[in-house]
């Protein structure tokens, strides 16, 4: 997946500004089939993208805006999306607009094609690839996989620590690295992210007991308050009035417990504070074959096989 990148990877990049300066690298990159990226100034009335290629204007035909558009699978709120933002293509052809102006003709689709094929062809389940949170549903979180493919994240892959939403841990935009979990007869890609935060201990060792630490209200029940330390840790605290889901509380650590799996906590304090969508990965391998999230001496193992 070097090749490929999520939209907006490529834009700045000395080649793609090489290759959109000029007409004639323009037809340059056409010959080699390069995909550049360019940002979208304009849906006309036709859902054709308009694409700022500096001194030429680029035109990606409505049926060339994405895969599935021709067919129907695809609806055009995903060309009307992309309005401001970049876009990938391949250049295939010149041509000239109504005022007589010289035009490119671009295939975002192709572009999208290529790199789908890609994955299909050469991906394997494990496989970690980088993504870009393209938006996020109540299920999961939608990501950009490459040259504007979307895989599904679902909310029980994002964290081994349970969220509500996928909002609460992901903002429109973030950067990710996500594992292939899957990819089924019709080229839907579902992708993982918990493994590669770090297992039970991993977490752990960053606490001590009888520190005072800072978390995230997770779960309010009637035995105990349940707050994340980190994205893939959480403990039980003590239950105390007035705290509630989402907000940021003070804890003391009573114990931390490896056997059980287990971290008890003590409320110190409950505030308000804006969402933090900052993680630490603990595995930057290219592929992960299973990962182990439970401390060797505890009688329960959670363990996921790719």
């Amino acid at each position: 997946m070097k090749d490929y990148h999520p939209e907006g990877a490529l834009l700045n990049t000395e080649e793609n500004k090489k290759y959109t300066s000029s007409e004639t690298s323009l037809a340059i990159a056409q010959s080699l089939e390069t995909i550049l990226e360019a940002n979208v100034v304009m849906c006309d009335s036709s859902h054709n993208l308009i694409v700022d290629l500096g001194g030429l204007k680029g035109i990606i035909p409505r049926e060339e805006g994405a895969i599935g558009i021709k067919e129907g699978k695809t609806r055009d709120i995903a060309l009307i999306s992309r309005v401001g933002k970049p876009v990938c293509f391949v250049v295939t052809g010149f041509t000239t607009d109504n005022c007589g102006k010289k035009c490119a003709l671009l295939s975002r689709r192709i572009a999208q094609q290529k790199c789908l094929n890609h994955i299909i062809n050469t991906a394997v389940s494990g496989d970690i690839i980088d993504a870009c949170i393209t938006h996020l549903e109540t299920f999961g979180a939608f990501c950009d996989v490459g040259c504007g493919n979307i895989a599904l994240l679902p909310i029980d892959a994002i964290s081994v620590s349970r969220i509500s939403h996928p909002k609460d841990r992901f903002l429109v935009g973030d950067k990710i690295k996500t594992i292939i979990k899957s990819i089924d007869v019709d080229n839907k890609i579902t992708l993982s992210h918990k493994e590669l935060l770090g297992t039970w201990q991993e977490n752990a060792d960053r606490f001590c007991q009888g520190q005072t630490v800072s978390g995230v209200v997770r779960s309010v029940e009637n035995y105990g308050v349940f707050v994340e330390l980190a994205p893939n840790l959480a403990g039980l605290a003590e239950s105390k009035e007035g705290v509630y889901v989402g907000q940021t509380a003070s804890v003391y650590i009573k114990s931390i417990i490896p056997e059980k799996m287990k971290i008890k906590l003590i409320i110190i304090d409950s505030f308000d504070t804006p969402i933090d969508s900052e993680y630490e990965y603990f595995y930057n391998e290219e592929h992960i074959n299973e990962f182990i999230y439970s401390p060797r001496e505890c009688s329960k193992q959670i363990i996921s096989y790719f």
